[in-house]
């Protein structure tokens, strides 16, 4: 089950031009810093809990993933790329219900979030050394180091890196010369992933999610808030 935190109640996120999230506004301001904060829709959840299913033969805990990340469900629709979000205590894995979630990096260096990366990097580690036959085994430090190379880059050049990118670049890792599907080449690339690689979405693709009803709500659930905290979705009149 996902895990209770008393702070970050609500939040309201912005569409970027990259058709990904960002926050834009937040409950809890002191512990909450909301430059560049993303937070991963309902879709890229699917995706990631897809590249993570391979990941349970070598010992996947989804109580690390729960405690990485807080959800969310859609409240309102404020118009214009906009949509505030309330907190909720279902499961990202387990629930039926559209989901956003935002990563627990109040701690960014020993915290939940970077319990995660780790976790997926080590268990990544192991299915590559199981699917290729290195001269010697890969590790965790050197995985780490060649993604971390790519991300110093993004940062040099200006580029803030989505969770959604940063979770897809491990899940996706593959060694300099080798394919996903454990046969060699002659020329590749250390990291797979990046952002723009995934999901490629055409334009018309890019204004039906705009537009998806899918991530937004029925009409008939629309009610007034009864109490704090415990909002059902409204819809605007934009």
């Amino acid at each position: 089950m996902a895990k209770k935190m008393p702070h970050l109640k609500w939040c309201v996120i912005r569409l970027g031009e990259d058709q990904n999230w960002w926050v834009d506004e937040v409950s809890d301001h002191a512990h909450w810093d909301i430059e560049a904060l993303s937070i991963v829709d309902p879709r890229q959840i699917d995706h990631l809990i897809e590249l993570i299913e391979p990941l349970r033969d070598y010992g996947f805990d989804p109580d690390v993933f729960e405690r990485a990340f807080i959800p969310f469900r859609i409240s309102k629709d404020l118009c214009e790329g906009r949509v505030r979000l309330v907190r909720t205590e279902e499961s990202l894995l387990d629930s039926n219900e559209k989901l956003f979630a935002i990563p627990d990096i109040i701690d960014e260096e020993n915290g939940p979030h970077a319990d995660l990366l780790y976790h997926l990097t080590l268990l990544r580690v192991k299915l590559l050394n199981d699917l290729f036959d290195f001269e010697e085994k890969l590790t965790v430090d050197e995985v780490e180091d060649q993604i971390r190379n790519h991300e110093n880059t993004d940062f040099i050049e200006g580029k803030t890196v989505h969770i959604f990118t940063e979770l897809t670049t491990i899940l996706d890792f593959v060694p300099a010369g080798y394919t996903e599907e454990g046969d060699e080449f002659e020329k590749g690339c250390s990291v797979e992933g990046k952002e723009g690689d995934f999901p490629d979405i055409e334009e018309e693709e890019d204004e039906r999610m705009k537009n998806d009803s899918s991530l937004k709500w029925d009409e008939e659930d629309e009610k007034e808030e009864t109490e704090e905290g415990d909002e059902r979705p409204t819809r605007s009149r934009c």
